[in-house]
């Protein structure tokens, strides 16, 4: 049983009030995040208070991955793991079972308001797990909204109770606020009419609905299921309609689907988006400051050729 001695919260799995259990120990508290995104937000509120492990590390597809032996050793030994949630982490409840983990499973999407994936990928997003009713599914990408990630943010350091805690969430939501501010600013400058752009799965209809950015794919919420030739030719067709202004790879996914719609349309390839996953220590989105200044630097300077 964790030990609270930062304020007498109460133990819930979705309010993650086991965080603040080490403020006062010597030894950090054992953290596990499913994914690099958490792991940045983790890192920044639990600063050296936390040792932390990463599930799906760098580069790394949640709805694909399949876990390690080492996955369930961290599991078992944690005192606290964060995920996501809205089934965005496929393998989740299989990894739970193997370790047989005692750790609070901290849901850090709780206050968000969901919203629906598109209804022709229902279906086939239903595969992995997505939460579907056979006509609508929901998006599980809500840290795409930089709103949303001050939610995640915030979960963590009301759950710690501790002034550390909420001194670095202040201070880390302030850096979110001005890149928010920045978000913004590079949309409005990009003309109404140019504001259309291509991925390769939908990653990105919370940063869509928050900022006013339409994105086209060809795969639905989750990337295990592939789209056919007839999803291919309808998204050509679209994109043609629609005169979308870029064409991105991300990051996760494999660049070829990207590249024949870039040849049948047209359109260049404008780079690399990265959407769910940080990139490598040493790359271009290594935290999720640097992944929002990447994504719409990339979307940018593709649309506006600067």
């Amino acid at each position: 049983m964790l030990k609270s001695i930062c304020a007498a919260l109460a133990m819930s799995v979705i309010t993650l009030t086991a965080f603040g259990a080490s403020s006062a120990l010597a030894e950090p508290l054992k953290v596990v995040a499913s994914f690099t995104i958490i792991a940045d937000f983790a890192k920044n509120v639990g600063g050296d208070r936390i040792n932390l492990t990463t599930i799906v590390g760098p580069d790394g597809d949640a709805h694909v991955y399949e876990p390690s032996p080492a996955d369930a050793v961290a599991m078992a030994s944690a005192d606290v793991v964060l995920v996501n949630g809205l089934y965005f982490e496929g393998f989740l409840q299989r990894l739970v079972d193997a370790s047989a983990t005692k750790a609070t499973i901290a849901v850090l999407t709780k206050g968000v308001t969901p919203i629906n994936f598109k209804p022709e990928f229902a279906v086939a997003d239903a595969a992995e797990g997505a939460h579907t009713d056979g006509e609508t599914a929901t998006d599980p990408h809500a840290f795409q909204s930089i709103a949303n990630a001050k939610i995640y943010v915030k979960n963590i350091a009301d759950a710690a109770g501790c002034d550390s805690y909420n001194a670095n969430a202040a201070a880390y939501t302030a850096k979110l606020d001005a890149v928010e501010g920045q978000v913004k600013a590079a949309i409005q400058s990009i003309p109404e009419e140019k504001r259309v752009v291509i991925t390769s799965h939908d990653a990105f209809g919370y940063f869509e609905k928050a900022y006013g950015l339409t994105f086209l794919a060809p795969e639905g919420v989750s990337t295990e299921s592939e789209p056919s030739a007839a999803d291919v030719a309808k998204l050509v067709s679209q994109v043609k309609q629609d005169k979308a202004a870029a064409v991105f790879i991300e990051n996760i996914t494999n660049a070829r689907l990207i590249e024949q719609i870039a040849s049948e349309t047209g359109i260049k390839v404008g780079g690399t988006l990265y959407s769910d996953a940080l990139s490598q220590p040493d790359g271009p989105a290594s935290t999720y400051v640097d992944l929002m200044h990447n994504n719409i630097a990339q979307i940018k300077g593709a649309i506006l050729g600067s």
